[in-house]
Order: C-alpha cells, then structure tokens, then sequence
C-alpha cells in the first residue's frame, strides 16, 4: 500500500481520492441554481481548451463547475484538503486518480492554486488529452501564470456572488411575473432591500444562515488564510484594518498616500501591495477616473468597490443608513459581471459622474446612480454634471439609475433616462 506524505504523517492517496469522489456525488445530488452564462460554458466542452473558472471564495465557482459537468463523467480533486499542501508528484495525484475513477479524461480541480506549479502539471495533461475544469481563487496568480504557461490554451469565466436575477431564482420568484401589475412591482423593491443588505453568496441564500457571521467570518479566513499566509505578510493587523477600512469606505475614491496617511502606514509601497492583495483575493476592487492621458489616468485616485454588499454590511460599523452608496456598488458590480470597461470620471471643472462605459476609444455610456431625486438641489447637481460629461466626451447615451423613478426627460436639451435599479439589474441598459 502506497502513501502520500504530509510532514511526518502517511495519508492513502486512495483514501483522499474517495474522500473527494464522495464530495463529487453529494454535489451531484444536490439542486441548484442556475447560474448566469451556463449555456455558453457547457459549449466550451466541446473544445479541448482548459476551463478556468476565477472569482471570490464561496461565490459558487465548484458549483458552476459542476453544471458545467452535468451528465458527464469525470474525476474531481479538491486543493483545498491541507492533506494534499505539500503535494509533488503528480505522477501519485495521477494514480490515485486512476484508482478511484478510471479512464477518464475529464478532470474537475478545485481551488488549483494551492498546489505548486499547478500551471506546469496542466499543461503536461493537457498535452495528454485532457478536458481540464479548474477553479482558483486568486486573480493574480492565477492570470500571470495562465498567460506565461497556458496562452491560447484556456477560456476564463469569472463567478461573482449571486446577482439580483439568481437571487430571485434562489427566492423561487420569476421576474416576469412582477413586471406587469404595479403592486407586484413593490414586491421586488423588498427583494432589492434584502439583496442590498444581505449580498448574494449562495449559502447565506440557500441554507438561511445568519448573513453578518458568515461573511464576517468570510472576511477574516480570506485575510489571514489566503493572504497572510500566501504572502508572508508581516503586519497582519495592518493588513486587516486596511481591508477593513477600504470596505467601510466603499463607492469613495482613495490614493494610496492617502490610506497611507490615515491608516498610519510607515510606507505608500507597503500600502500599495496590501491593497493588490486584497485585490488579488477577491476582496475589492477598483476603477480608474477616466483620461485620455494614460500618465494622468494612473495617478488619479481611484474609486472602490467590494464584490458584495453583503460583505458591507457584515463588517461596516455603521452609525446612518447609506443606501445611495450601496446602490453605487451594486452598479458596479453588475457592470463587471456583464464584461464592460468602465471608469469614474470628472469634468473638466470638477463635477463626477459615477461610471463612464468605453468601447473601442469612445465613451458610449455616461451612467448617474442617484438614490433620491426628491431634492430638487441634488437633481440639479447630478444632471449638471452628467450634461458637462456628456459634452465632453460627445456621449448622447445618459442614464440615471434611480430606486424607483422611470422616465426620460429632457436636461439643457439633451436626453436623459431614468430607470429603476431593480429594472436595470435584471437586464435593462
């Protein structure tokens, strides 16, 4: 009988693998929902590219992974099981892999980037033949090494949290039955509250556990197990008031000499590679304000966001309801999901407009999110601005996202929309 060696412990590589196999079959056996963007991944089984599935932990990349799958055969191996950390001979992982399933050339690894030089282990079986389905949750590792080692050889999908469609599938709910009569219409302006306060990860939707513990604790093992141990981090507290901090202060924009300042960092570079681990983690991200200077681009500061309003609310100390910024970062993350190239942007005399949409070397989208236009002095503002914007830029396509006013209007005799949020989120443009 042949083990695998952990330290000084021996561990059946045949045992793991049935470990594995038993958490393949459970996955199987469970109903899901379904996720946005299935179809097109289920085509790319049929090319012999490798599938790379990124994204925040427990946003539900095993899961998309495994419709990917449906109805076919194949072998999975979690790289999360601390059994297989100090893995390197993959020959073994092979074997093992042969024992349990036999000849499948299907394989479905799970979190890949915990294995050392992964990248070099997928090509060879790629070479071999082999349909290859892996998740990672580590954007930067994962895409410098794809790029070095795999170029031309994979397909990306990235898997965020659900969005406001899946989170009205997980609540067993169809949008279209809502569309029609106006009191149904107060029905999804619940849902948009609840989606807002709680954010969209799987579990805290599907097993009705307690949102602000989960994410929280979320929060704590993505700092300290996937940052500060992958990356040495000296200063874990600092680490962890940044994360913090940038959370709290989402839909704001930062430079880091300001966080430098105001976290009392000793150096702007020890803060700048703090921020691109959290990054790299899935924890936040950014947009730069848009300028047609590359040089001045860079150094403008920059405008964050988190991948989940949920995770807003899990850790934000919160002393006033701040409902136009959560909308804001709810805009902001819809826009990564449908692919856009997007930016922050401010006029020449210094009016923002919260997103400007690029295609190609245009501005075709100038978007304005405003919680309340009640107050005719905030209207006046926002419109003033997205006007300025839009003559700047030559852009005639103006949106205003509002919570609950539709119309379109005319602004210093240029058009403007005005759509809901919740319509706009399952697919208005």
């Amino acid at each position: 009988m042949e083990y695998y060696v952990v330290g000084t412990i021996g561990v059946n590589m045949r045992d793991i693998m049935l470990g594995h196999k038993a958490e393949r079959d459970e996955f199987i056996r469970a109903t899901y929902v379904q996720r946005e963007g299935i179809h097109d991944a289920r085509q790319n089984m049929k090319n012999d590219l490798i599938k790379v599935i990124i994204g925040p932990r427990r946003a539900g990349k095993s899961v998309f992974g495994i419709q990917i799958l449906d109805g076919l055969d194949f072998a999975y191996l979690n790289f999360d099981d601390e059994r297989l950390l100090g893995a390197s001979d993959y020959d073994d992982l092979l074997k093992g892999i042969r024992q349990v399933y036999g000849e499948t050339k299907t394989i479905f690894f799970d979190e890949i980037q915990n294995l050392n030089k992964w990248e070099l282990f997928l090509n060879r079986l790629h070479r071999k033949g082999f349909n290859l389905i892996v998740t990672g949750s580590n954007s930067r590792l994962l895409s410098r090494e794809l790029s070095t080692h795999l170029t031309g050889r994979f397909v990306q999908f990235q898997i965020l949290p659900f969005s406001f469609n899946e989170f009205l599938s997980a609540r067993s709910l169809s949008i279209d039955e809502m569309l029609g009569l106006k009191e149904r219409q107060g029905t999804v302006l619940k849902l948009l509250i609840e989606y807002l306060e709680i954010g969209g990860y799987p579990e805290v939707l599907l097993k009705n556990i307690d949102p602000k513990t989960y994410i929280a604790t979320l929060f704590e093992s993505i700092l300290f197990k996937d940052i500060v141990k992958r990356y040495n981090v000296r200063y874990a507290k600092k680490l962890y008031d940044l994360g913090l901090y940038l959370v709290t202060n989402h839909s704001n924009e930062f430079s880091y000499t300001s966080l430098k300042n105001a976290l009392d960092f000793k150096s702007v570079h020890t803060v700048e590679n703090y921020t691109e681990y959290l990054t790299e983690a899935f924890l936040i991200f950014y947009i730069e304000r848009f300028s047609t200077k590359v040089k001045e681009q860079m150094r403008s500061p920059k405008k964050i966001y988190t991948y989940d309003t949920g995770l807003i609310n899990a850790v934000k100390f919160k002393t006033a309801p701040d409902t136009g910024r959560l909308i804001e970062n709810a805009v902001a993350i819809e826009l990564l999901r449908r692919g856009k190239e997007y930016y922050s942007y401010k006029t020449n005399d210094g009016k923002e407009v919260d997103f400007a949409i690029k295609e190609g070397l245009s501005i075709i989208q100038l978007i304005q999110v405003c919680y309340d236009l009640e107050k005719l002095t905030t209207k006046k503002r926002e419109l003033s601005a997205l006007t300025k914007a839009a003559r700047e830029t030559s852009c005639d396509n103006l949106l205003v996202i509002t919570w609950d006013y539709e119309n379109k209007e005319s602004h210093e005799r240029v058009d403007i929309i005005y759509m809901p949020l919740w319509k706009w989120l399952i697919g208005g443009r």
